[in-house]
């Protein structure tokens, strides 16, 4: 069976923005609710209430889940589209959004419901599309 042709530049584009889209909005939602988890710990300790997940625990378990969730959900989401080699996109994706997380994390740890600035969220969908078009070539 012959290999089939890559996708062209601009569907393999857009399918990147659609993509990059859902796993930001995902890695969002998973950050925000585990972080009010965090506050309901601490919350819960103020008030007395018995030992359970500590607040330090619940930010920990939030960065680490949303950190697990970009390069899963790039990585699915561009392989249900058709799309192979995706490498350079998940790593670059995960990367941006690491570093969007920890330049963002103060502003939405102080409030729950918050969500990171609309700027880097843009420039995280805006760099892991891009990255798509970055393809090795075969040997």
């Amino acid at each position: 069976m012959a290999p089939s042709a890559p996708t062209p530049p601009g569907p393999r584009l857009l399918k990147a923005l659609i993509v990059s889209t859902l796993g930001v909005a995902a890695a969002h939602l998973i950050l925000s609710d585990t972080l009010y988890l965090s506050f309901a710990g601490q919350a819960a300790s103020t008030l007395g209430a018995g030992p359970g997940y500590s607040a330090d625990q619940a930010f920990t378990t939030a960065l680490i889940n949303t950190f697990l969730v970009m390069p899963l959900v790039l990585w699915i989401g561009m392989l249900v589209t058709g799309e192979r080699r995706v490498g350079p996109m998940v790593l670059v994706g995960t990367v941006a959004w690491i570093t969007a997380v920890g330049n963002g994390i103060d502003l939405i740890d102080d409030a729950p419901g918050t969500i990171l600035p609309f700027r880097s969220l843009v420039l995280v969908v805006a760099v892991t599309a891009l990255a798509s078009l970055v393809r090795r070539r075969r040997t």
